[in-house]
Formats: C-alpha cells, sequence, structure tokens
C-alpha cells in the first residue's frame, strides 16, 4: 500500500530543513516588525526603497558602462555607455533628491498598473468564452483602477505610495515565512522507517 500523504511530505522535505523551522519563524517575525515600523512611518519607507531602487540602478550603470568599453563595435559601444550613464545617473538623482525620484518612480507605477490593467483585460475578453475569463477580466480592472487611484493623487501620494508598498510586502513576506515554518514544524516528526514505507 503507497504511503499517506502525510508521510510521503515528510519524505520529500529534509530533516536539516525541518530541524530549522524556528529560523524560519524568527524570521518572519522580524520581517513582520519591519513591515509594522515602516507602516508606521511611511515617508521614512519611502526614501529607504528609493534608496534601494538608486542603489541597484548605479550598479546597473556601472555594469553597462564596464560592458561598453568590452564591445569592439562603436554603435554598439555607444548604446551601452549611454545606457550605463542614465541608469548611473537616475541612481545619483535618487540619492540626491530621494523626493524627486519617489514622485517620479510613484508616476511609473501608475502607468504601468494602468497599462498593466488593460493588457489584462484585453487577454480576459480574448479568452472568452472559456471558464475563468471573468476573474482575468476583474483582475485587469482592480489592477487599472489602482493605478488610477495613484495617478489622481501624484504628486502628493509620492511621500507614502513606494513606503506603503514596501511596508505591504515585508508584512507579507513575514507572514509566508513564519507560515512555512510553522509547516515545517507539522511535518518534522520522525520520517517513516522503511517497513511502514512499505506497508
Amino acid at each position: 500500500m503507497a504511503a499517506a500523504p502525510d508521510q510521503v511530505s515528510q519524505v520529500n522535505i529534509p530533516a536539516e530543513l525541518r530541524s530549522k523551522w524556528g529560523w524560519f519563524v524568527g524570521i518572519g517575525i522580524l520581517l513582520l516588525i519591519l513591515g509594522g515600523i515602516a507602516l508606521g512611518n511611511l515617508l521614512i519607507a519611502t526614501v529607504a526603497s528609493v534608496y534601494f531602487i538608486g542603489m541597484l540602478m548605479l550598479i546597473g550603470g556601472i555594469i553597462e558602462l564596464v560592458h561598453a568599453f568590452g564591445v569592439k563595435d562603436w554603435k554598439s559601444f555607444l548604446f551601452w555607455a549611454l545606457s550605463g550613464l542614465l541608469y548611473a545617473a537616475a541612481g545619483i538623482v535618487a540619492f540626491i533628491n530621494p523626493i524627486l525620484a519617489s514622485a517620479v518612480l510613484t508616476f511609473l507605477l501608475a502607468a504601468a498598473l494602468i497599462a498593466t490593467g488593460l493588457i489584462r483585460l484585453w487577454a480576459g475578453f480574448q479568452s472568452k468564452p472559456a471558464k475563468g475569463w471573468g476573474w482575468i477580466v476583474a483582475a485587469g480592472v482592480l489592477t487599472a483602477l489602482a493605478g488610477i487611484v495613484i495617478a489622481l493623487g501624484w504628486p502628493v501620494n509620492s511621500l507614502w505610495i513606494l513606503g506603503a508598498f514596501l511596508a505591504i510586502d515585508l508584512i507579507f513576506q513575514g507572514w509566508s515565512f513564519i507560515a512555512f515554518g510553522i509547516g515545517l514544524k507539522t511535518f518534522g516528526g520522525a520520517a517513516p522507517t522503511p517497513s511502514a514505507k512499505a506497508s
């Protein structure tokens, strides 16, 4: 007879990983605390988000500049060099003026949400009458509405929108780590013996 589903789960999860369930719960709690702090001061969380994005853009720009000097073709060199300079400049602006950078990023976020929502709407109606097309349309409407709401509140809301996204992301990650850790503990018993698997 085949092993029970819970026995299969215990067999598939390594014992070393199961023994670390407390670490996942601890990390989850830490992320929840950080998310709560970010939620309590959205302006600081927004600035932190801008600094993080600026750092990534600066690193990306430097990498593209290094790559540009490794390209032998003159046109390709100009493309990569210009792209790297623009990326690096955007990263520097994020550090020099994070409030301005947050306004630009919030506007881009609104535009991206509206565009994504419209694409989902189109994809949903294109898949009609397949089962579930309505959910795609509903997701598209909600995404586009979120973008419109952000756009209508711009630029005032740029002081807290990115911070709110960061806080919500930290909170969701925290809960997921905690749930994963508790799940590991639930399946943390001894793995079934060979005789038990054979029965």
